[in-house]
C-alpha cells in the first residue's frame, strides 16, 4: 500500500495511531477509556484485519486483563480499604516513618516494594501497597511522586526480573535456562536497579511534579482514623503478607512435588494470585473489622464503598488490554521483532532489544519477554556459549522499557496518582525506561564475569 511493503506499513499504521490516540487524550480531552477503543478500532481497520475479528480481538484483550486484573483491583482495593480504616496502614507508615525516618522514607517504600513483589504479580502488590503511599505522603507532607516513584521502581523491577513473574519463568523455559541462577543473577541485577530508578530518579523528578493526589482516594485510602487503638504493625503486617505467603508456598509445592501430586494441585489453588487475595481479605474482615470494633454492616457498606473510584480505572485497563490486543492481532509486534533478528549484535543485546521493541508496540511486559524470547532463542541456538540466565534477564529487561499509552499500568498509575497524560511519561515511563536500561547495563557487567 502505497508504494510500501505490508511490514514497512504496519509500523507506520501503528505509530500514527499512537500519536493520534495521545492527541485525542491530550489535545482534545477525549476520555481514555473512548480514547482506546476508537484507537483499538482504527488501527484494526487499517492494518487490513478482517472486519469480522476487529471486535472480537478487541474483546479478548479487554476481557484477557479484566478477567485477572479486574478481579485482583475489586479485592486489593477490598483489603486496602480495610486496612485504611482499621488504621492498620497507619500503624505501618508510622513503623516506616520511625525506623528510616521522614527523610529517608522514600528508601522504606523502595524496599519494601521490592520484598513483597518478589512473588507478586505488579498489579497484586500496587493494590496492596497503594494505601501506604497516600498515608505517608499525607503524614511526612513528603511528595506523593518522592514516595510513589520508589515504590513502583521496587515491584517493577522485580516483576521484570525475578521468578516466579509469569514473564521471566516462561522465559527460562524457552531459553533452557536455570531457575536458580536466574534468580540469584535477577536479585544481583533488580536491587541495584531499583534504587537508582526508584529513590534516586524520585528524588530528582519530584522537584518539577510533586504529585496532585486524588481527594476522593486519598479519603478512601488515607483517611485518618478515629480508632485510638490500632491493630499491632504484626498483626497488620501477618494479614498483609498472607497473599505473599500463600504464594510463595505455591511456588516451593511447584518445585518439590510432581505435576498431578494432590498436595501440589492444592497448592497451586490456594496460593494462585486470586484465591490468596480473597483469603487475605477474608482474615482482613477480622483482623481489621470484627477485631478493631467494626461491626458487620459497617464492613458491608465499606467494602460497597471501595470498589466505586475503581471503576473508571478498571474500564481504562480493560480498554488498554484491547487496544494492545489489537496490536498483537494486527502482526505488529511480529513485524518489529523479526526485524530486529536480522541485526549482527550481542546476543543478550538483542534479546533485550526484541522484548523492547515487542513492549513498545504490544505495551505487555509479560507478552513481551515470552515473544521475544521464542523469536531470539533460534539464533542463540546457533551461537555457542551465551550465558541463558542472562538472556531471561536481558528480555525481561527490555520488556520493562517505555510503557506508553498503550500499557494497562500506564493507565493504572495515571489514574491512581491523578496526573495528566504528559506527568505520567516524565513519571512512571522515565522510571520504566530507566530500570530497562539500568538493567541492561548491569546485565552486560555481569556477563563478564559469569
Amino acid at each position: 500500500m502505497f508504494g510500501m511493503s505490508h511490514e514497512s506499513y504496519l509500523l507506520l499504521d501503528a505509530v500514527v495511531t499512537i500519536i493520534g490516540l495521545i492527541v485525542l487524550i491530550t489535545k482534545f480531552k477525549v476520555h481514555p477509556f473512548i480514547a482506546l477503543i476508537i484507537a483499538a478500532g482504527f488501527l484494526g481497520l487499517t492494518s487490513g484485519m478482517p472486519v469480522d475479528k476487529i471486535i472480537k480481538a478487541f474483546q479478548d484483550g479487554f476481557g484477557g486483563v479484566l478477567g485477572f486484573v479486574g478481579i485482583i483491583l475489586a479485592l486489593g482495593t477490598m483489603l486496602g480499604k480495610m486496612m485504611a480504616e482499621s488504621g492498620g496502614a497507619d500503624q505501618i507508615a508510622q513503623t516506616l516513618i520511625r525506623a528510616f525516618g521522614k527523610e529517608k522514607v522514600q528508601w522504606a517504600m523502595m524496599f519494601a516494594a521490592f520484598l513483597v513483589g518478589i512473588p507478586l504479580f505488579f498489579e497484586i502488590g500496587f493494590v496492596l501497597l497503594i494505601p501506604l503511599v497516600f498515608i505517608v505522603a499525607r503524614r511526612t507532607g513528603v511528595s506523593l511522586i518522592k514516595i510513589g516513584i520508589p515504590l513502583l521502581a521496587g515491584l517493577s523491577a522485580v516483576h521484570g526480573l525475578v521468578p516466579p513473574h509469569p514473564g521471566p519463568l516462561l522465559a527460562i523455559g524457552v531459553f533452557g535456562a536455570d531457575i536458580g541462577k536466574t534468580i540469584l543473577y535477577g536479585l544481583i541485577v533488580a536491587l541495584p536497579t531499583a534504587i537508582i530508578a526508584g529513590p534516586i530518579f524520585g528524588t530528582f523528578i519530584a522537584k518539577y511534579i510533586p504529585g496532585n493526589p486524588s481527594q476522593e482516594l486519598v479519603d478512601q485510602l488515607a483517611r485518618e482514623t478515629d480508632n485510638k487503638s490500632l491493630p499491632s504493625f504484626g498483626i497488620t503486617l501477618v494479614t498483609v503478607l498472607l497473599p505473599v505467603f500463600l504464594m510463595l508456598l505455591k511456588t516451593f509445592a511447584d518445585i518439590a512435588f510432581a505435576e498431578g501430586n494432590v498436595v501440589r494441585n492444592w497448592m497451586d489453588m490456594i496460593g494462585h494470585p486470586i484465591t490468596a487475595l480473597l483469603l487475605a481479605l477474608l482474615l482482613s474482615l477480622y483482623t481489621f473489622g470484627h477485631r478493631q470494633g467494626i461491626h458487620s454492616k459497617q464492613i458491608l457498606k465499606l467494602l460497597d464503598a471501595s470498589l466505586a473510584p475503581t471503576a473508571a480505572i478498571i474500564l481504562i485497563i480493560g480498554a488498554g488490554g484491547g487496544f494492545k490486543q489489537m496490536l498483537v492481532t494486527s502482526g505488529v509486534g511480529d513485524v518489529i521483532g523479526h526485524m530486529a533478528v536480522n541485526a549482527q549484535i550481542n546476543p543478550i543485546l538483542l534479546a533485550w532489544l526484541v522484548a523492547a521493541v515487542i513492549r513498545v508496540a504490544t505495551g505487555s511486559a509479560t507478552v513481551a519477554t515470552i515473544t521475544g524470547a521464542g523469536i531470539v532463542v533460534p539464533v542463540v541456538g546457533m551461537i555457542p556459549g551465551v550465558n541463558r540466565e542472562l538472556l531471561v534477564l536481558a528480555t525481561g529487561a527490555g520488556s520493562l522499557i517505555l510503557s506508553h499509552v498503550n500499557d494497562a499500568g500506564f493507565w493504572l498509575v495515571k489514574q491512581y496518582f491523578n496526573m495528566t497524560v504528559a506527568e505520567t511519561f516524565k513519571t512512571w515511563t522515565a522510571m520504566e525506561t530507566i530500570l530497562s536500561v539500568v538493567a541492561l547495563i548491569f546485565i552486560m557487567l555481569l556477563s563478564l564475569v559469569v
